[in-house]
């Protein structure tokens, strides 16, 4: 191999093909042709000498070699990030661009109460959002492709570091009058694991549910066929069964207009803990706690549970 150094913008080329799998689609993400982000990649393997893309008409596959470098490239590329991020936190804090990834059971509920705040308070700052699957946003953080993560714990998260913002509690959610006189609060053992609906694979809340529950019986006979609390919702309010639901989804309205009765689950571990989280001894650090300061400012007064307590 020779001593050739690769360019960024080679680097980034890349990360968007390995990212894409498609040269069209990884063109159109770097901003460029496709002849041109062809022409960068081959480039780059004609002065290094080794080639990383296999290319065919209908796939797009990378050598062994080619992955070792797409994640090297992957560092390289935050590094560099992180050269002009020092550089702007040593300014007006939570100013310039912010790219943050946000899991789907908290986007939809919390963003609507931040976002206001954030453009009033800071209207410099260019908060670029990006939801996806807490696995997913991870991997998005540690590649490089956002800033910091929004999204609940327990969950295994690998080196960051972090601010816990606030507990959302769980909820039992279940057609109204079904059962006809609900209790204050509702035990796991209430749960009827033939009509527990709960979210597909790759949601943490399922985990997080179960967990709380702690009936290993649930796990193996629950119905997991929701995509969105949206779609879990839809299907209690039409009588298929039960799920659960984030304290933060119900005092965001998603059971306005329907016929659900919701109860706090009865549970020593009956909550989520959400959690802003970033890459370890990142430059923006203080950034990053001073936005948990303003995430936790968005949260709303918790629902009136009554004078019953959980346990």
């Amino acid at each position: 191999m020779s001593n050739y150094m690769p360019t960024l913008k080679q680097l980034q080329y890349l990360v968007a093909l390995k990212e894409h799998e498609h040269f069209g689609k990884a063109a159109d993400s770097c901003y460029v042709t496709q002849s041109t982000l062809s022409a960068g990649i081959r480039e780059l393997e004609s002065l290094i000498g080794v080639t990383l893309v296999e290319r065919t008409r209908r796939v797009v596959r990378f050598t062994a070699l080619g992955d070792q470098i797409v994640e090297k490239a992957h560092r390289v590329l935050r590094e560099a990030e992180e050269l002009s991020a020092i550089a702007e936190a040593s300014g007006k804090p939570l100013t310039g661009e912010l790219r943050m990834s946000v899991i789907p059971t908290i986007a939809p509920f919390l963003l609507p109460r931040l976002l206001p705040r954030l453009r009033a308070d800071r209207p410099e700052l260019k908060l670029y959002l990006r939801e996806e699957t807490t696995q997913a946003g991870i991997e998005s953080l540690r590649h490089g492709n956002v800033d910091c993560v929004l999204l609940a714990l327990p969950f295994p998260t690998g080196e960051v570091d972090s601010e816990i913002l606030f507990q959302d509690r769980l909820y039992v959610a279940f057609p109204r009058d079904d059962p006809r006189d609900p209790p204050e609060w509702i035990g796991p053992d209430m749960i009827d694991e033939t009509k527990l609906l709960l979210l597909e694979d790759g949601h943490c809340l399922k985990d997080h549910a179960l967990a709380a529950c702690n009936r290993p019986e649930l796990r193996a006979s629950a119905t997991m066929m929701g995509t969105s609390l949206h779609t879990l919702v839809q299907m209690v309010d039409n009588g298929l069964g039960v799920t659960m639901l984030p304290e933060m989804a119900i005092t965001g309205g998603i059971l306005d207009h329907t016929h659900i009765t919701a109860r706090p689950l009865q549970s020593e571990r009956a909550y989520r803990d959400i959690a802003l989280i970033w890459r370890k001894n990142s430059p923006r650090e203080k950034e990053f706690r001073l936005l948990a300061e303003i995430l936790r400012a968005a949260e709303t007064p918790p629902l009136n549970h009554g004078e019953a307590s959980p346990l």
